[in-house]
């Protein structure tokens, strides 16, 4: 390191902040890779109804530089162990190029959230004419209504009078009988436009606030090796 006690000591506190923000950085990587697994696993059934694949795109950028995250901070650990400046050098490019990733991976997630409703009601519409006719698109009206208890784009009246049994309130042997007769006694009255909506925006607010977090603290690795790289003779 430097060549006098100071510069050491310098260098070992800027050592071991680098540990510590790297630490800090795998745990926040490992969480959005968690939170975008999550995503993806348990929002596919709405996929179909998006009409836009801006949503899912941005959970996969965030996913895979996240996982590249994970492996990174080991990186530049090992990098302030050793003081070697090419490793040093290599972490931070890497980690320059993986903080634009994830935030515009973070910032697409947020775009996103103003634009589903104007691209979701839309393709919910003209995606009804397809049910039963194409096994993807009813099986993501089915999950959709099932799982969100909603029924149709706005009401259950969408459906025209061709009712799905999606659209029935559930019992413990089945669905109540609501196709001829619907009522709010047996039938989800809410549409599922504003539900889903709501739905994803709240998601995308998550894993993209997630991302642009990471972002933020991947730039302390690179203030952190920065200064170790120049600490190092």
């Amino acid at each position: 390191m430097g060549s006098g006690g100071r510069m050491d000591c310098c260098g070992q506190c800027v050592k071991y902040s680098m540990f510590v923000a790297n630490f800090v950085i795998f745990l926040g990587g490992a969480t959005v890779f968690v939170l975008g697994i999550w995503t993806l696993v348990d929002k596919h059934f709405i996929n179909e109804l998006l009409g836009t694949n801006l949503f899912s795109g941005a959970v996969y950028v965030l996913i895979a530089t996240s996982a590249l995250v994970c492996l990174l901070s080991f990186f530049g650990c090992m990098g302030a162990a050793k003081e070697y400046k090419c490793m040093l050098l290599t972490y931070f490019i890497l980690v320059f190029l993986i903080f634009v990733t994830m935030l515009i991976g973070g910032i697409l997630g947020y775009v996103f959230r103003e634009k589903v409703s104007q691209t979701m009601g839309d393709e919910m519409r003209s995606s009804m004419s397809l049910y039963g006719s194409r096994r993807t698109i009813t099986t993501a009206w089915d999950e959709t209504q099932q799982r969100l208890k909603c029924c149709g784009v706005k009401s259950y009246s969408d459906w025209r009078g061709d009712i799905p049994q999606s659209c029935c309130q559930r019992t413990l042997n089945g669905y109540k009988p609501c196709i001829e007769n619907p009522s709010p006694e047996n039938i989800y009255i809410n549409g599922c436009l504003e539900i889903t909506s709501s739905y994803i925006r709240d998601n995308a607010a998550i894993i993209g606030g997630g991302g642009i977090g990471v972002a933020v603290l991947l730039i302390f690795g690179m203030i952190f090796s920065c200064s170790l790289f120049r600490m190092i003779e």
